[in-house]
């Protein structure tokens, strides 16, 4: 069990570690040639230029302004100017929920850790019981600052049942403000934007098949049917796993294509050459840039033949569609109730916004989802009693007295101070952290399986899993075999109606264990995420070894975004430890407000200058987030219940049975009353804003813009390259004639090398951007596109090559 001395080892390691963090931090965000990864967001939104280059040929690279290197701190004062309202203008009302969860814990905390500390902590201290059990238990000297220390059915028991209702109130009534500014900041947010595809279109799933009849003939019936006036037109779904290989592999070709005209337009005096034999290690050596146009125009007829397969095959469409209405309140309609007799078929719901969209999970069939959901939770309950035995690892570091009374033969290598002070204090938090490091990607591939369409969605659920396995083995986990490690040789020598006293007795003191865990996490974890190492690092790697071309820059630059499958599990734990430990052992609180004052400086900071959101939710986790602070609400009031029934407090202990009643009460009401703003859409809000929207413009024609709203990227650029090509054409053709007039004979001829590579002549059209990886299904619709749909938000990467530092 850590001591004073353990924990202050703890706090200047960590401390020491922070500040190293921020101090590199400082240097490193100054330098020109790191300023596209610590400002990705200016760049992607087009406020913020390359620094320019002044001086000698250092100068490119390192800051060579003396002055600057002083003022290493003053990304804290930037980082508050921007308000609440430019923020989400900046970077989105999820962003700025996710700040507010951050004031929220210092408003809840601040005014708890001051009446905790003023009033509990002479209380407990000038009782003394642990002095009289020191023989039984093992202790420490901030064991005496919790509620251990006060003796069996002493009346004080009825501050700390005071100071429980208090808190509950303050609490309650704080998360009911932030659920109402919430709730009406998300309202205004939809209320304020402009005609978006999501809107008006609704995705439907399980789609029952009619024999002799086509899908898309079978849903355009349905709903002209049951929504003779509100329909408008409907995207199929095809599973066109073909398609996307090709892709794949002409996008490799396309990398090649431009790193080899980018290499000729550095040395025109030399063409590039390769052979075309087995990974160009052998055969006959020809010309690079002819050979990858001749293998591209290749695969576009491929792709074509195999695009208009997918298309002419029934069985290659998929039960799903996108269901597109000519108002908000006819999608509205649709997406809030059930379209048949039989609930498992034409299930509707919200389609949601197109870069939100996870294709790969579009064509699960219904009871697909109802066995993945069903296999994944087995596989989560499995996953959490097998991160026990790690847990109990981590336990067994962090309680060294225990284990010395069981196996003595350890106690002259443990017995070394600084050892022992680091084994207890730092070590244990740090393998914690350690150990949980990969998890959230493992949860995120589970809920993948499950068969969520959206992105959000996914990390929603990923957050929702993380969270339990958090509750169930770094906090409960923690706890119990945190109290085995510790009382070993009491459990071993005590008869076993004497263990519920010595649990009751223990459960305080793993306090140490999670301030050790608070200060590994919280303090230095948060300042490395500022530094940015691993995206430093592999930002500069790519663009050493791997980087060919702008399309490669620009990935090199991604930023990512706010983790939320992590952080708000991790925030929700905070929580859960202020609000548990608030009473029992009040000492943590502090250590809590360093954090959420900390991050809330760290992560505006990364919100403003770094990240950028994949999507935008409209704070669509905060009525999850609301019911796991009510959760550990609950868990402390029961956890408290049982604690003072270990101290025999028979006279104290009946008030607190009212307390979780009134808990639940006011979730439920919090529930009834705002939740529906998050999970469905007002008619009278989306029959105002079609009104308004015939009002001003009467000749709106939707269909027009609706019409390819959800066509898959890759068909999106499918269709772009055919509208490029041809200009693509006209522009290498009047390259060539000014050539022709400017040079006397083409760049490549005026090699002298003896063997002269064989030319390729085929009409090389420019191509446009393919993603990487596309999903395995995705959708196109049932007739050729006429118009394309772009998403209001700006590109996620503007990335200006000619600029590069």
């Amino acid at each position: 069990m850590a001591s004073l001395q353990d924990i202050g080892v703890s706090a200047f390691i960590n401390i020491v570690g922070a500040f190293a963090f921020l101090l590199a931090f400082a240097v490193l965000r100054i330098q020109p040639i790191n300023d596209r990864v610590y400002f990705p967001k200016w760049y992607i939104n087009g406020g913020r230029s390359s620094p320019k280059r002044r001086g000698n040929f250092v100068g490119k690279f390192v800051n060579l302004n003396i002055m600057t290197y002083f003022t290493f701190l003053n990304w804290m004062p930037q980082a508050m100017k921007m308000s609440e309202a430019q923020i989400i203008n900046h970077a989105g009302l999820d962003s700025a929920i996710f700040l507010r969860i951050y004031t929220l814990g210092l408003k809840i905390f601040v005014p708890i850790t001051i009446l905790a500390l003023l009033i509990l902590i002479p209380v407990n201290v000038s009782s003394g019981t642990l002095f009289f059990l020191r023989k039984e238990l093992v202790v420490s000297d901030i064991d005496k600052l919790s509620i251990s220390n006060v003796r069996p059915e002493s009346i004080r028991f009825f501050i700390h049942i005071a100071l429980e209702y208090l808190f509950t109130v303050w609490i309650c009534f704080m998360l009911y403000k932030e659920y109402d500014n919430i709730a009406s900041m998300r309202l205004r947010f939809l209320a304020s934007q402009g005609r978006r595809a999501e809107q008006f279109t609704v995705v439907v799933r399980n789609v029952p098949y009619v024999s002799g009849r086509a899908l898309s003939d079978t849903v355009d019936q349905f709903f002209k049917t049951n929504h003779p006036n509100t329909y408008l037109c409907q995207q199929a779904v095809y599973n066109a796993n073909k398609f996307a290989k090709l892709v794949r592999k002409r996008d490799r070709l396309q990398n090649w294509l431009d790193y080899n005209q980018l290499k000729f337009e550095r040395h025109p005096d030399k063409r590039p050459t390769r052979k075309i034999g087995f990974l160009g290690l052998w055969g006959e050596r020809v010309d690079s840039i002819d050979y990858y146009k001749h293998q591209m125009q290749d695969f576009e007829k491929r792709m074509t033949l195999e695009r208009e397969k997918i298309l002419k095959d029934t069985k290659s469409m998929l039960p799903v569609a996108f269901i597109s209405f000519n108002s908000r309140w006819g999608a509205a309609v649709c997406a809030q109730t059930q379209q048949s007799k039989n609930p498992t078929f034409w299930l509707t719901n919200w389609a949601p916004e197109p870069r939100d969209i996870y294709w790969r999970n579009l064509a699960i069939p219904f009871v697909s989802l109802t066995i993945r959901k069903l296999i994944i939770s087995i596989s989560v309950f499995a996953l959490v009693f097998f991160y026990l035995i790690p847990i109990a690892f981590v336990q067994s570091l962090a309680n060294l007295e225990g284990l010395e009374r069981v196996a003595p033969f350890l106690r002259p290598v443990i017995e070394l101070k600084f050892i022992k002070s680091f084994l207890q204090g730092f070590l244990p938090g740090l393998a914690l952290k350690i150990f949980l490091h990969f998890l959230p990607a493992l949860l995120m591939i589970m809920s993948k399986i499950e068969g969520y369409i959206a992105v959000s969605a996914l990390e929603r659920r990923t957050a929702a899993k993380y969270y339990y396995f958090m509750l169930v083995n770094v906090f409960l986990g923690s706890i119990i075999t945190g109290t085995a490690f510790e009382q070993l040789d009491s459990f071993l020598h005590q008869s076993p109606t004497q263990i519920p006293r010595t649990i009751g007795v223990s459960i305080p003191m793993k306090a140490t264990f999670f301030i050790t865990y608070i200060m590994v996490d919280g303090w230095a974890g948060i300042a490395s995420e500022i530094l940015r190492l691993k995206p430093l690092v592999i930002f500069h790697l790519k663009n050493m070894f791997l980087v060919k071309t702008d399309r490669d820059r620009e990935r090199a630059m991604n930023p990512g975004s706010v983790d939320f499958p992590e952080t708000l599990p991790t925030l929700q734990l905070y929580f859960l430890l202020g609000i548990v430990y608030a009473v029992i052992t009040p000492i943590l609180l502090p250590f809590i407000l360093v954090f959420f004052a900390f991050a809330y400086l760290v992560y505006r900071h990364q919100i403003i200058n770094v990240y950028n959101q994949q999507y935008e939710s409209a704070g669509a986790f905060w009525p999850h987030f609301h019911s796991r602070v009510i959760a550990s609400l609950l868990i402390s009031q029961l956890l408290l219940l049982g604690l003072l029934s270990t101290k025999k407090a028979a006279k104290s202990t009946p008030l607190l049975v009212i307390l979780p009643v009134l808990t639940l009460y006011f979730h439920k009401y919090c529930k009834h009353r705002f939740e529906p703003a998050f999970r469905k859409y007002p008619l009278e809000e989306a029959m105002a804003k079609d009104i308004a929207d015939r009002t001003s413009e009467p000749e709106l024609n939707l269909k027009a813009d609706l019409a390819d709203a959800y066509l898959h990227p890759i068909f999106h650029s499918f269709e772009e390259e055919e509208l490029v090509e041809v200009q693509s054409e006209k522009d290498k053709h009047q390259s060539d004639v000014t050539s022709e007039l400017s040079s006397p004979s083409p760049p490549h001829q005026t090699s002298t090398h003896s063997s002269q590579p064989h030319q390729y002549h085929p009409p090389p059209p420019e191509h446009v951007y393919y993603p990487s990886s596309p999903p395995q299904h995705v959708y196109v619709p049932s007739s050729p596109p006429r118009y394309m749909y772009y998403p209001s938000s700006p590109p996620r990467y503007a990335y200006n090559y000619d600029n590069e530092p």
